[in-house]
Formats: structure tokens, C-alpha cells, sequence
């Protein structure tokens, strides 16, 4: 009998319902599924950003969001959230991306993209019209994190 070796690529995805608890089901999933395939180098920073990214759809649309972790064959995970509304904030627009401004430190919101910045090696973000997901029109914002030679910045 062979042995079985766990392949280095997989997808996980996950419908979340417009509901204030979306980030916290999202938070509870990443840690199993980083934890499940022993990415702990990334858990921490992934934790963090999903959530940023969640909270901020349940903020600003009206509908539900689809968030996709993505093993990429070099290492690198990549974590995509589609939610409905169009517009592609700043850092996820086309080159040259738009700089997301510090917040002063008495604010008490507005550091959640700021720190796609800081802790992501890449990330970028797309117009998506109805097509083959069925998801309909809005926009799908990814980063990436990990990989060779990157440290998994937490």
C-alpha cells in the first residue's frame, strides 16, 4: 500500500449572509483551515485581513459576501472576498494603486485597509459583472500572503 502525501494546493470557500457575525464565522474558519494545513507562518496576518475585509463588506453593501482561501504551488495563499458593491476602494485599484492615508490615532475606524498595506505581500482587486459564478455585479478584492521567500509577515 502506498502512502498518501496531502497535496501543497487546495481551495476553501465560504458563503457568508449579510449578518455583524460574517467576520467572526470568517475569523473562526481561516484559523481552521490555516491550522488544518499547518500554515501558522500566515494565520495571524490572514485572521486580520480577512476580517478587515468581511467587516467592511457587511458594511458597505446590502448583500452577502463569498470569500475564497486559495494554496497557490509556490506557498503563497491567496484570500479573495467578492461582495456586491462596484466600487474598488484604495489600495486595490489598478497600478499605480492609490496610497490608503494613516488615520489619526484618535479615530476609532479606517485602519482596516491600511493595513492590507502593511501585511500583505500583494493584493489587488476587479469589476465583476453577472457571469458563469452566478454571484451577480460587484467587485472581488484578493491579497496574498506567504510563499518563497516571503516571511508571512504577522
Amino acid at each position: 500500500m502506498g502512502t498518501v502525501s496531502l497535496p501543497d494546493t487546495w481551495v476553501y470557500a465560504l458563503r457568508l449572509p449579510h449578518d455583524p457575525r460574517a467576520a467572526r464565522v470568517a475569523r473562526m474558519t481561516v484559523r481552521a483551515v490555516l491550522n488544518g494545513h499547518g500554515r501558522h507562518e500566515v494565520l495571524d496576518a490572514v485572521e486580520l485581513l480577512t476580517s478587515e475585509l468581511v467587516t467592511n463588506a457587511y458594511r458597505h453593501t446590502h448583500g452577502p459576501a463569498s470569500l475564497r482561501l486559495t494554496a497557490l504551488a509556490d506557498g503563497r495563499l491567496r484570500v479573495g472576498l467578492w461582495d456586491s458593491h462596484p466600487r474598488i476602494p484604495a489600495p486595490f485599484g489598478e497600478p499605480p494603486r492609490d496610497r490608503v492615508p494613516l488615520v489619526p490615532a484618535e479615530a476609532e475606524e479606517g485602519r482596516g485597509l491600511h493595513l492590507v498595506q502593511e501585511y500583505a505581500d500583494t493584493w489587488g482587486g476587479l469589476q465583476v459583472g453577472d457571469g458563469p459564478l452566478d454571484r451577480g455585479a460587484g467587485k472581488l478584492l484578493w491579497f496574498e500572503v506567504g510563499g518563497r521567500g516571503a516571511a508571512g509577515r504577522a
